[in-house]
């Protein structure tokens, strides 16, 4: 598997597609735009004003990203997603100078166990 170093450019440069399950088995999307590769295998993203989405991952952690680039060079990334609302991930996105003046409600880490590339 690539890990996330190798496409930050992409996940941090471009909108993300971030996929959820809803209680009721029915596909849920929105997109993100502020998200950062925290780890080889971890990405957090911020929850401004996030509603259907955090519930879905308290009910389903599974979820999946998918980000691409002008060029349609993109990635699939499949993972688990956790929510915090409080300590060092709120911390972190709280401190991201792209969610000044923003709520910066939670933090959605999501540890990512697969990836799969467009090229």
């Amino acid at each position: 598997m690539e890990n996330l170093e190798e496409i930050k450019k992409h996940i941090e440069n471009n909108p993300v597609a971030f996929a959820t399950t809803t209680n009721d088995n029915n596909p849920n999307v929105i997109g993100v735009a502020f998200v950062k590769v925290v780890s080889d295998n971890k990405i957090l993203i911020t929850d401004n004003y996030m509603n259907q989405t955090i519930k879905d991952i308290l009910n389903n952690p599974n979820v999946c990203l998918v980000v691409w680039d002008k060029d349609f060079v993109g990635y699939k990334l499949i993972g688990k997603a956790q929510y915090f609302t409080s300590g060092e991930w709120l911390a972190s996105v709280k401190k991201m100078k792209e969610n000044e003046g923003l709520p910066a409600k939670g933090a959605v880490l999501i540890e990512i166990s697969k990836i799969i590339s467009s090229k």
